[in-house]
C-alpha cells in the first residue's frame, strides 16, 4: 500500500505505518492515541469499512469509509468467511468490554 500511494505522488514522509496494529480496533485507537488523529478516512474493501468505521467511531474518532475494488471470488470467500468471524469478535468485545492492546507502544 505504501508504495501504491507514493506512486500517486504521497510524499514518504507522509506516510506512518502502524506495526503494531494487528487487530482492526487497535489499528483505529492506535490512530487516534499514538498518532494524534481525530479523523479518519479508511480505504478498503466495503466489507471491512464497515467494522473498521463502526469501531473508530465507537472509539470517539470521525470516520469515513472509501470503498476500494472488492476482491476475487476465491480470495472472497475466504475473506467473507473470516469477516463473519472478525463481526462477531467486534460484538463479543464491546459486550465484554476486551480492551484494545497497546502493546509494544513506543513514545
Amino acid at each position: 500500500m505504501q508504495l501504491t500511494l507514493m506512486q500517486y505522488g504521497i510524499p514518504e514522509d507522509k506516510i506512518f505505518l502502524d506495526f503494531a496494529g494487528f487487530r482492526t480496533l487497535d489499528s483505529v485507537v492506535r490512530a487516534k492515541e499514538i498518532f494524534g488523529q481525530k479523523k479518519l478516512i479508511i480505504i478498503s474493501q466495503k466489507f471491512h469499512n464497515e467494522r473498521a468505521v463502526f469501531l473508530a467511531r465507537k472509539n470517539g474518532i470521525e470516520a469515513y469509509g472509501y470503498n476500494a475494488k472488492d476482491v476475487n471470488k476465491y480470495a472472497g470467500l475466504k475473506t467473507n468467511s473470516r469477516e463473519y468471524l472478525a463481526k462477531a469478535k467486534v460484538y463479543w468485545d464491546l459486550i465484554f468490554g476486551v480492551e484494545r492492546n497497546m502493546e509494544g507502544i513506543r513514545f
